[in-house]
């Protein structure tokens, strides 16, 4: 049996086991995307739009394809302003698929260092955590909660309420 093909637009080793954990009936493959928006989204809606982008642009040859964004996003009664979320996209050639995961607060010196200065938040945390690289491994997510909750385990929440849609379809038709 020929299994079913899912692309992923990064090849960021969290994002693609992410996806292979909640469709794990399929071929899951990475693919380099650009996402086409900042490095570093600044609001719910760019960081949405990054991972629409993504899944779009490598949408062909597969049944579905995928992509995961994260971004900061203005939320009140935080100490920097601003919360983590994760978006994961899926495209069928159709229709996208959205979902979103829980949501957490960086340090606020490394937020405001993101919206001042205009770099990512890996490359604000990395006076903290001393790891260039943190994004591919643990992430900030897995640092911040001393590997409680990995960034695979973080993203594939978004995964999975992505595929909410998709495994009830006939509840989300208009």
């Amino acid at each position: 049996m020929v299994k079913k093909c899912i692309h992923v637009a990064s090849l960021n080793k969290n994002k693609i086991n992410a996806v292979c954990e909640v469709f794990p009936s399929y071929l899951v493959n990475g693919m380099e995307c650009r996402s086409g928006v900042r490095e570093q989204p600044l609001s719910l809606e760019e960081t949405i739009e990054g991972a629409v982008f993504r899944a779009k642009s490598v949408f062909g040859d597969c049944e579905y394809s995928v992509g995961i964004e994260d971004g900061i996003a203005p939320v009140p009664f935080t100490h920097s302003g601003y919360m983590n979320f994760c978006c994961c996209a899926v495209y069928d050639g159709k229709r996208i698929f959205l979902g979103l995961g829980p949501a957490f607060e960086y340090p606020p010196r490394c937020t405001i260092r993101v919206i001042e200065e205009g770099i990512t938040i890996s490359e604000a945390f990395l006076p903290v955590s001393n790891k260039p690289e943190i994004g591919y491994d643990e992430g900030i997510i897995g640092w911040l909660t001393r590997g409680k909750m990995s960034r695979k385990d973080y993203t594939k929440i978004a995964v999975e309420m992505a595929r909410i849609q998709m495994d009830n379809a006939g509840l989300y038709e208009l």
